[in-house]
């Protein structure tokens, strides 16, 4: 757990130092649980936004985007349910006085569970050497299937306690569980009581008139209540869907794990309308090719898995998230949902609107039901970043910092280094910035030493180091670096944007899929 701890500390702490995230109004002392893109941040977080636009929009003929405004009408999230049943479970300990979210804390225990398991395969792994079947030893080992049994038991007991809103069970499962305040140890709990997470705001000039309106929570219902206009003007035939980037709001008490929950935050959805009847099969073929989305950025196949809902929102007949391996373990990266009719429905019956789809194959009018791919971009930020960020041993007995983000989605593809700061060396490499920059994000860097610079770029998450030496003024030809195998090769200039390109196109990336 310790080594977990350690390496999120380093996670947080190399944002900061290579201007990825920083905290929200530091110099005020911060705001808990808002955070900054810094000038690499945002460079990441653009190309994440990117590549889930282009395979998710770009490459269907039949899903088109949207960007609907962050307010909205009051009764849209009446209509919802988010007035009614938008809630966490809060649990507040008395001798502490911190409050936690009671499945929060049940979840944790869990993740010691599955810590556990994680050593058995680690010391099973170690005894038994090449012959090791990992496959078979987790599903035939019982101390691993008892643990497995018991986290099963617990989350299945805390999913049906939530539905039914039975939080005085949920209270008995911290006690019966023995679990303590993480800061204190305290086991001197209140009862559980839910708490709505909507921030409200107020529109107009004065305090008499305003009217009380939220943040969104979401940006779904904004795809919702355009469904006609959409269908109609872009004149979609069914099934289609609706894709959509932006800023959601939630008033989480109990913020955490740095940009893994926030209070204001970047979603990535995508509502696909489908004939009722056919949810089930759309459902599973969403699945299957969001984990294949993942999967194409390379990092690593064992760092996913899918977790099915054992409790299940209002509006769903069936949900998923696919979770991935942070540095505190596994946790919910995107979230696929059957969310039947009931958003168009209840949008219908608020309205007073018709949201019916006239579908001519079989003459029939229907509200279509929904299909939902939902991803937190900041979640997948620190998915890509904490993934990325390795020490390695080197074969001289020195170690470095390596940031290998995939390269499709590395702020700066390449950095431009003259060996030394005269003979005309600076000259040549500005005119590469100049040529590449039209097609790639490029740095130029004549500080220091190489070596050091190389470093830098390396910590940076920078794929490609080129180097203008003085061969270069005779033979045009630079040496490019490598980020990951630290190899070098001679290449002409004029092959440089190809050999980049080749690297970095999402296109090369996204056939992966």
């Amino acid at each position: 757990m310790a080594n977990q701890e350690d390496k999120f500390k380093k996670v947080v702490s190399h944002a900061k130092e290579y201007g990825y995230v920083f905290q929200s109004s530091e110099i005020y002392d911060g705001l808990s649980a808002v955070y900054d893109y810094a000038q690499n941040g945002v460079e990441l977080k653009k190309n994440i936004r990117d590549y889930w636009w282009k395979a998710m929009v770009q490459m269907h003929d039949n899903i088109v985007g949207l960007d609907a405004a962050i307010f909205m009408h009051p009764t849209t999230w009446k209509a919802s349910g988010h007035v009614d049943a938008f809630s966490d479970p809060l649990i507040d300990n008395k001798d502490s006085k911190k409050r936690y979210r009671a499945d929060v804390l049940i979840e944790d225990y869990v993740g010691k569970l599955d810590a556990k398991i994680e050593k058995e395969v680690k010391k099973a792994a170690k005894r038994f050497g090449d012959s090791f079947d990992k496959a078979q030893f987790l599903e035939t080992n019982p101390r691993v299937l008892g643990y497995k049994e018991k986290g099963d038991a617990i989350l299945q007991r805390m999913g049906q306690s939530l539905e039914k809103e039975d939080l005085a069970d949920v209270k008995a499962l911290i006690e019966e569980l023995g679990i303590g305040c993480p800061l204190s140890g305290s086991k001197n709990w209140t009862d559980v009581k839910q708490f709505n997470l909507m921030f409200g705001t107020k529109l107009g000039a004065s305090a008499d008139t305003a009217m009380d309106l939220y943040l969104r929570p979401e940006t779904a219902q904004g795809i919702f209540v355009n469904f006609l206009n959409v269908q109609k003007s872009g004149r979609m035939k069914i099934p289609f869907g609706i894709a959509q980037t932006g800023k959601a709001f939630r008033n989480e008490i109990v913020a955490r794990q740095f940009i893994f929950r926030m209070r204001e935050f970047e979603q990535m959805e995508m509502q696909f309308f489908v004939r009722p009847g056919t949810q089930k099969e759309w459902y599973e073929q969403w699945k299957e090719t969001r984990l294949k989305w993942h999967l194409s950025l390379g990092m690593g196949e064992d760092n996913y898995r899918f977790h099915d809902h054992d409790k299940l929102a209002h509006y769903a007949d069936a949900a998923a998230d696919i979770e991935f391996k942070f540095p505190f373990g596994f946790k919910e990266l995107e979230g696929i949902h059957s969310r039947t009719d009931f958003d168009l429905k209840a949008h219908e019956e608020h309205s007073g609107k018709k949201l019916q789809y006239f579908d001519p194959e079989i003459n029939e009018r229907y509200i279509p039901y929904v299909v939902e791919t939902s991803i937190g971009l900041d979640r997948m930020f620190l998915a890509v970043f904490s993934n990325s960020l390795q020490e390695e041993e080197l074969e001289n007995g020195t170690t470095r910092t390596v940031l290998k983000l995939p390269a499709v989605l590395a702020p700066t593809k390449a950095a431009i280094l003259p060996l030394v700061k005269k003979d005309g060396l600076p000259e040549v490499a500005k005119k590469i910035v100049e040529d590449l920059k039209w097609d790639f994000n490029v740095a130029y860097d004549e500080k220091d030493a190489v070596g050091r610079r190389y470093r830098r770029q390396d910590a940076a998450g920078t794929p490609y180091c080129i180097t203008v030496d003085h061969d270069t003024l005779n033979d045009d030809s630079v040496t490019i670096r490598h980020r990951d195998t630290m190899e070098q090769q001679r290449v002409k200039i004029s092959e440089l944007k190809a050999l980049i390109k080749e690297e970095v196109d999402v296109k090369n990336w996204l056939m992966k899929m």
